[in-house]
């Protein structure tokens, strides 16, 4: 089984950092899924995907995958480039 290790970066729709602070573990499952004709959802007999664990550090995840005996992927977060602006900028 593999597993992804990453830290989510924030969503466009915020301007804080809430929720990017814990490092999640999530199963990466290549199971068939089939498709319900008349709804669209999508379906399996797997449950693997929904699977995702929260830790406070990337060595914890990295501990927990190696005490599994689990293939791991570590996803690096991206540095977030901030661009001061100033309001008075616009009618320059």
């Amino acid at each position: 089984m593999i597993v992804k290790i990453y830290k989510p970066a924030k969503t466009a729709m915020q301007s804080g950092k809430a929720k990017t602070r814990l490092w999640h573990l999530q199963v990466t499952d290549d199971s068939n899924q089939s498709q319900d004709p008349l709804i669209g959802y999508h379906g399996g007999s797997s449950t693997k995907n929904q699977v995702k664990l929260q830790f406070d550090t990337q060595e914890d995840a990295i501990n927990f995958a190696k005490s599994k005996n689990y293939d791991y992927e570590v996803i690096e977060a991206s540095a977030r480039k901030v661009i001061k602006k100033s309001y008075a900028d616009n009618f320059k």
